[in-house]
């Protein structure tokens, strides 16, 4: 009775350390998780707002129609691009390519560059400058305050949730976590099979106690 008491103790204070980490990381992940949705949204708001004053501030004439929607036609695609490969950047899924509007109207060479580069979300938004730039100067835009301050800060909130997975949880912290549950598993396990005298209940507790420690140590994960 004294050893099973004793045993008991000694899990009840190492489940105590180990639930208290398993709840700091998973606390860190949901944290993590939801800065990186907010940021996203921030980004899309960015962006979208860039777009539409751009739009907002097309020539009406009728003589520049044709050019004004050849110019409209390139930033929808290439801002649509620029959103795509931001989210493939800081994408962790399996296959992480995602739709965008067609891009018929650019050069292989260009598309081949972007293809190789590891940094295609700058690329792509040196590409968006350049159009309202070129756009400006061809009078297909009215001469008002151009939307670089919305692009800029877009990009700053990108990198901001590229970040997240630049920097995940500390590999030290994982490790004494993933380590302490492999040893809790054993000491479960042990302690339930000596305090209860029926083996199918034993198994039973041990089963829920263990499920549940890694049940939340996976959700921290995902």
């Amino acid at each position: 009775a004294t050893t099973s008491i004793s045993g008991t103790s000694v899990l009840s204070g190492f489940s105590f350390i180990l639930g208290f980490l398993i709840v700091f990381r998973s606390q860190q992940a949901y944290t993590r998780w939801w800065e990186g949705c907010t940021l996203l949204q921030k980004l899309r708001g960015e962006w979208f707002n860039a777009f539409s004053l751009c739009m907002a501030l097309c020539s009406t004439s009728p003589y520049k129609r044709e050019k004004v929607e050849a110019f409209q036609h390139r930033l929808v695609r290439l801002i649509s691009l620029l959103y795509g490969a931001a989210l493939s950047e800081v994408s962790e899924m399996q296959s992480n390519s995602f739709e965008f509007i067609d891009l018929d109207d650019f050069d292989s060479e260009s598309l081949a560059f972007l293809e190789q580069s590891s940094r295609k979300c700058e690329v792509v938004l040196q590409w968006v400058q350049r159009l309202i730039m070129d756009g400006q100067k061809g009078n297909l835009l009215d001469p008002l305050p151009i939307p670089f301050f919305q692009l800029a800060n877009g990009m700053v909130i990108f990198n901001n949730a590229a970040e997240l997975n630049d920097f995940p949880i500390p590999f030290p912290l994982a490790q004494i976590v993933m380590f302490l549950l492999m040893i809790h598993w054993v000491l479960t396990a042990v302690v339930a099979a000596m305090s209860a005298h029926d083996s199918m209940w034993a198994g039973f507790i041990a089963f829920v106690v263990v499920f549940s420690f890694w049940g939340v140590h996976y959700i921290g994960l995902e």
